[in-house]
């Protein structure tokens, strides 16, 4: 384990307005609800596109814990196919005074750079303004890819708030599981 200083940027959009759609013409891209509550996809989606960027908060949860997260109506899990292969995915909360959070979003490795980032986040963001959201909001940090916070204002979030800490973390991501890239 290390100590790494860790700057978390805060954003938001009031309207959905602001958003700045980039939409693929690709037809071999499909962004698709995931309408059942499935520990087993969620857990792996979490973990095949965090896994590079210290996501390790959920590594640990239980399949009860899974269950309960995902069995709630406020929830909804997107998730971006290429070709029939999951790329990536966007995870909404809603929260109370009308908020959506995007609580995760991101795709694997292989699938960056091949503009699905910004068609996910804007099919998200138009999701998250359809559940009734007078706020979106997300968080993203210095451990998150490192274009994550400029597909974030590109698609019209502005920064609300930054914040630096200490955190102590593995020396190295895990990958998408133990031991996948050693």
């Amino acid at each position: 384990m290390v100590q790494a200083t860790v700057t978390t940027w805060y954003l938001e959009m009031l309207s959905p307005e602001q958003l700045r759609p980039s939409l693929s013409d690709n037809p071999d891209l499909l962004v698709m609800q995931a309408e059942v509550p499935s520990p087993e996809l969620n857990r792996f989606l979490y973990s095949s596109v965090g896994g590079d960027w210290y996501w390790i908060n959920r590594l640990s949860w239980s399949y009860e814990q899974w269950v309960k997260y995902l069995d709630r109506p406020e929830v909804q899990t997107w998730v971006a196919y290429l070709k029939g292969t999951p790329a990536g995915y966007i995870e909404l909360e809603a929260q109370p005074g009308d908020q959506v959070e995007v609580a995760y979003f991101g795709l694997m490795r292989q699938f960056t750079g091949k503009r699905i980032g910004g068609h996910l986040l804007t099919v998200g963001v138009q999701q998250a303004w359809a559940m009734g959201a007078k706020r979106v909001w997300v968080h993203t940090c210095n451990l998150d890819g490192p274009y994550a916070l400029a597909n974030y204002q590109a698609r019209g979030f502005q920064l609300y708030k930054e914040e630096t800490h200490t955190e102590e973390l593995p020396a190295q991501p895990i990958g998408p599981w133990e031991g996948a890239y050693r």
